[in-house]
């Protein structure tokens, strides 16, 4: 399956990304529908180029997978951003979680993005490549972002963690885990139970990580 890593650098230019663009959609279309076993020559007629311009674009079938996860948790990790961005002043801690949360949730049930990481499980034990591209690609960048926003918060006196990497487990844990576990048998949680997940699983965490000053003592 691997090819020789020693090619000539990707093409380039207007044309050469629009291709580069047209195999990864395809790509991520058939390996949803038809799983890893998808061969490059069907990716290569479903994206309208030769196998060969594939090729030209990605040594291995492995490479183009870690891409098409790439661009869709790219997706997920841009909508984060502007949320962060948006929460930069916020003054209300509860607000800023259940935003967050909500987004992280809305990105984690996508349907695309929930099928890629099905099919990473599911081939886990075969390619086991793929479960490290995609933890790279995707969890791992979701941690780090939701521990800097943590991190905002606890500048600003608005939560007290000690442990941020633990806190940032059992955030997930309190609001986007229940999804993942659902819809790894196809189904999804009702709209009005996940709002109530996201809404009680912040309180739970702030009755644990809300900073509450120290009273005064009279003078």
């Amino acid at each position: 399956m691997a090819r020789d890593t020693s090619r000539s650098p990707a093409p380039s230019g207007k044309r050469a990304e629009r291709n580069r663009q047209a195999i990864v959609a395809a790509a991520g279309e058939m390996f949803v529908r038809e799983g890893f076993d998808t061969g490059m020559d069907a990716i290569a007629a479903a994206a309208g180029v030769s196998k060969v311009t594939v090729y030209n674009h990605f040594s291995s079938k492995e490479e183009l997978f870690t891409e098409v996860v790439g661009q869709a948790m790219d997706e997920a990790h841009a909508s984060l951003a502007d949320v962060r961005a948006h929460l930069a002043d916020a003054e209300d801690a509860r607000e800023a979680l259940i935003r967050t949360a909500r987004s992280l949730v809305a990105a984690a049930t996508d349907p695309s993005r929930l099928a890629l990481r099905n099919l990473v499980t599911g081939e886990l034990r075969r390619f086991p490549e793929l479960g490290k591209a995609y933890q790279q690609r995707g969890p791992a960048r979701s941690v780090a972002a939701l521990g800097e926003l943590f991190g905002d918060l606890c500048e600003r006196g608005q939560l007290a963690i000690a442990d941020i990497e633990v806190a940032v487990i059992q955030f997930f844990g309190l609001t986007i885990y229940p999804h993942l576990i659902v819809g790894s048998f196809g189904a999804a949680l009702r709209e009005d139970l996940a709002d109530q997940l996201i809404t009680d699983g912040v309180d739970m965490f702030l009755s644990r990580y809300q900073h509450h000053p120290a009273p005064r003592t009279p003078g």
